[in-house]
């Protein structure tokens, strides 16, 4: 389980997250969605260690988030932003398996890992070898699906990672995406601007709206029970991507 304790975060007097308290259950898969600026990727920041929060606790599988231990709790963490955040100097393979590298797996188990991947993100091996120049936007996705799943950590976190793809694309990996989800059966939160895409992967969504949750519940509660006018708002400045 992951948990947050009344976190808050600012920059001088611009404040990105009221304080907020919010419960991500072991295996579920929740989305935060909301309009730019609402808090939704410094949640996911501070839930890395990436950033610190200003006030309240952060909690990762029983674990009291923290400076001395965020490395290592990071590494139970797979993270997939988005066109996958690849290093330009390392090929695909290079990529994926740099921190396996790093830990000091031995080569045999790597190559192992990196065939089950590819056959998992459906992405040709011999594709490995190609630099990200030399890569679609949507291998390149799948490369970064590969690394962030690499070491098999509890966790999946994604930080809008289809906002750059073409329709058909962005469509496939969605398809993808959740069969992955529901072959692996591991923790995932996923941040993204569209509602379609949310109420697809996840189990549960939180929007968010100026750094406060909104409403918290199932795509249906949302349409046919919501908790605030902006939450229709939200919905129906959507609809025609609900209804493509």
């Amino acid at each position: 389980m992951i948990a947050l304790s009344n976190v808050s975060k600012a920059y001088g007097d611009r404040v990105i997250l009221h304080p907020l308290s919010l419960e991500i259950p072991t295996l579920s898969r929740m989305a935060l969605i909301g309009p730019s600026g609402c808090g939704k990727s410094t949640l996911l920041r501070i839930v890395l260690g990436l950033i610190r929060s200003d006030t309240g606790t952060v909690d990762i599988g029983g674990e009291r988030l923290s400076r001395d231990n965020a490395r290592r709790l990071r590494l139970g963490i797979g993270y997939v932003i988005q066109d996958g955040g690849l290093f330009p100097h390392l090929t695909a393979e290079g990529n994926v398996a740099l921190m396996a590298r790093h830990l000091g797996w031995e080569a045999a188990r790597i190559q192992e890992r990196l065939q089950d991947l590819s056959r998992l993100v459906q992405l040709p091996v011999d594709l490995l070898k190609r630099y990200p120049a030399e890569m679609s936007g949507g291998q390149r996705q799948r490369v970064g699906i590969m690394r962030a799943l690499m070491l098999d950590p509890s966790v999946l976190i994604f930080d809008e990672p289809m906002g750059a793809l073409d329709p058909l694309v962005r469509h496939q990996l969605q398809d993808d995406l959740r069969t992955i989800f529901q072959e692996l059966k591991k923790t995932v939160l996923l941040v993204t601007h569209d509602m379609a895409e949310a109420a697809f992967l996840a189990e549960e969504i939180v929007l968010l709206k100026d750094g406060r949750v909104a409403q918290r519940g199932h795509y249906q509660d949302l349409v046919e029970r919501p908790a605030e006018a902006f939450v229709s708002e939200f919905l129906q400045a959507q609809r025609l991507e609900l209804l493509s």
